[in-house]
């Protein structure tokens, strides 16, 4: 945490960048964006900075990991002005995305538990056992057309057309109106590729992973993604804990400065 500075004590910019290996443009950039409070000059123009910048500076390195760089700027900038409770709805749209990640986490992992075909002698993944949704007959199964799959996933039929040109998809067309005509296993691989979208994983990441899943039979390679999504969701959970209780100490230090 660095040293404990006392609240009458004077700081330089190089005392402020120091604890936190920064340079001390760094810092003046901080207080210019309003990261940090503004600080009093000296009669010959220098900035005086107090233990209180030194908490706002620790406070917004502490928010970056769990928030990103745009919405701890912004709590900051928020707090400095003034408006808390604007801050703190920053903090609990933060919060709630990461809840939605979690969700939409969930929602894969459920997704690839009903595509991956139940235990037997594996024959490859086009012509493995049926899963729920090779089980229907071809009258009734994934044969469908680009604009009813773009409605059933909610998304536009220029994205499945992206998906088609990052080689996610790979439907058929139809040789009599060459239509793009998606069956089983096309409409399989949207479903899997709009949830790893809703995930925030680009379709350069998704691509290796759908072929991987064609050429292995099976959906073994995403097992090793969704341990590290999990990690990643887990510490930018701890990280939001630790820039709250930061944020914490400096909400009650600029409580303090305003009653005093």
């Amino acid at each position: 945490m660095g040293r404990n500075l006392k609240s009458s004590e004077r700081l330089r910019p190089v005392d402020l960048a120091r604890e936190h290996g920064l340079s001390t443009q760094a810092i003046r950039n901080y207080e210019e964006s309003g990261i940090l409070p503004a600080a009093p000059r000296t009669p010959h123009g220098y900035r005086t900075y107090t233990s209180l910048h030194a908490q706002a500076l620790r406070t917004f390195l502490a928010l970056l990991p769990g928030h990103g760089h745009q919405t701890a700027t912004s709590i900051m900038q928020a707090v400095n002005r003034g408006a808390i409770e604007e801050a703190l709805h920053l903090v609990d749209d933060s919060h709630a995305r990461l809840l939605d990640d979690r969700r939409t986490l969930q929602a894969v992992e459920s997704a690839l538990r009903d595509l991956e075909p139940p235990a037997a002698p594996a024959s490859g993944y086009e012509s493995g056992p049926a899963s729920r949704y090779e089980s229907r007959s071809a009258s009734e199964s994934g044969h469908t057309f680009i604009g009813p799959l773009a409605a059933q996933l909610g998304i536009r039929p220029a994205t499945l057309r992206a998906w088609e040109g990052a080689g996610l998809v790979r439907p058929d067309r139809d040789p009599r109106t060459g239509y793009r005509v998606y069956d089983d296993a096309a409409v399989r691989d949207a479903r899997l590729a709009h949830q790893l979208r809703r995930g925030g994983h680009p379709l350069e990441r998704i691509a290796p992973l759908i072929a991987q899943v064609r050429a292995a039979g099976g959906l073994e390679p995403l097992k090793a993604t969704l341990r590290d999504w999990h990690g990643r969701l887990s510490a930018r959970g701890r990280a939001m804990l630790s820039g709250a209780a930061e944020l914490d100490t400096y909400l009650g230090r600029v409580d303090r400065r305003s009653s005093s």
